[in-house]
């Protein structure tokens, strides 16, 4: 019996993994967020940068790697581990301003989740939306952004 081309085009297709569940698997297991961190070389004192993650133990790395296909952008990268944990951590990560703005932020928009990400995510995209069009980064800006990022992730604490 002859093998045909149509089955495994078929199959290839199977595998392409669903918006919906990229949009449950985010809502579980990612995380938008704005870092501001002290870096003396830029104009303000402060470098600012938003990112995309998805986290996965070394076991799961297979799916983090499907994520960055099915976006047609960004890295995974291993998070080493030295401690009670018997796996090492892996993270798919955007962080470039034109692939959050062009790839993740429409997906996330034509998609959205049904947590409290979605959140994060509309202010995430306002960040995203500044840095994209507006190259002034003088202090007005950091002091912006950092209103903005206040409201995210609401457990962690930031200081600027």
């Amino acid at each position: 019996m002859k093998s045909s081309k149509k089955v495994v085009h078929a199959d290839k297709k199977q595998e392409r993994l669903n918006p919906q569940w990229i949009v449950g698997f985010t809502d579980g297991e990612g995380c938008f967020t704005v870092g501001i961190i002290k870096n003396t070389t830029t104009k303000t004192g402060w470098q600012v940068f938003p990112e995309f993650v998805i986290s996965q133990g070394e076991k799961s790395k297979n799916v983090l790697l499907q994520i960055q296909e099915f976006f047609s952008c960004g890295i995974v990268k291993i998070n080493r581990r030295n401690d009670t944990h018997r796996e090492h951590m892996y993270r798919y990560c955007v962080r470039s301003i034109k692939e959050l703005n062009d790839n993740i932020i429409p997906f996330f928009e034509k998609y959205p989740m049904h947590t409290s990400k979605q959140n994060d995510f509309i202010l995430f995209k306002k960040v995203v939306q500044i840095m994209y069009t507006d190259s002034k980064r003088d202090e007005h800006f950091v002091k912006r952004v950092s209103k903005i990022i206040s409201l995210m992730n609401t457990k962690k604490k930031r200081r600027i």
